[in-house]
């Protein structure tokens, strides 16, 4: 609904579906795998205030509220707004392409994104009513049986886009934790990491940078293991 550095938005199609009636999202950012599922419950964490807020607000929202957002241009600058908090929020993540924290200064992209975000935005707000959203830390959930998509910010890459990087990860906890979940577990990487066995899936350009590997590992069998077997 919103633009994030690390969406999964162009490639969330190549990740196996959920295989339980409930899907989680510790390192929530855009959930742009719980949207593609949208009628499943839905459990969304993130560490990040703005997100968590961002996610809590546009589930209270109406159709009208999205829809008459003030239209920027170029060079706006959205502190000069009149607006809510959230509000600011959002179009400071539209301002600019994938960006891990709201800018201030609409680009020129921005501009463009502007002009379709809202109509994408009010025609979605049905989908995450019945969504449960939190504030805090992966490692404060319960161990539910769950489908489990695990998104965090990459051991290599990123480090300064988000709110709480990867510095901040301890990737041997983090390995340990995802290979404890009950349910079905996704884990999403790049081919760089190596605090988890991640096999390739595909190769993107991204916004801010070019010719990296997406990457998985899954507690359970995907096509993808299938693909590295055929290799060797």
């Amino acid at each position: 609904m919103f633009s994030y550095y690390g969406s999964k938005s162009k490639i969330v199609d190549y990740y196996p579906p959920p295989k339980h009636k409930k899907i989680i999202e510790p390192f929530a950012g855009s959930a742009r795998y719980s949207l593609k599922y949208w009628q499943n419950d839905v459990l969304l964490l993130d560490k990040f205030e703005t997100i968590a807020n961002l996610w809590k607000w546009l589930q209270q929202c109406s159709e009208s509220d999205i829809l008459s957002m003030p239209r920027l241009k170029k060079g706006d600058d959205i502190r000069n707004l009149n607006i809510s908090e959230n509000e600011k929020t959002l179009l400071g993540f539209f301002a600019q392409a994938a960006q891990g924290k709201p800018v201030n200064m609409v680009s020129s992209m921005g501009e463009q994104n502007m002009k379709t975000a809202y109509k994408n935005i009010a025609s979605q707000l049905h989908k995450i009513r019945h969504w449960e959203i939190k504030l805090g830390s992966y490692d404060e959930l319960e161990n539910e049986e769950a489908t489990w998509f695990i998104d965090p910010p990459y051991q290599f890459g990123g480090q300064h886009q988000y709110k709480f990087g990867n510095k901040q990860i301890d990737f041997s906890k983090l390995a340990n934790w995802c290979m404890n979940r009950n349910g079905q577990v996704i884990v999403c990487e790049n081919t760089k990491a190596d605090w988890l066995p991640f096999l390739p899936v595909v190769k993107i350009d991204g916004a801010n940078h070019t010719g990296t590997t997406e990457a998985i590992w899954s507690n359970q069998r995907t096509n993808y293991d299938a693909v590295q077997k055929s290799l060797f």
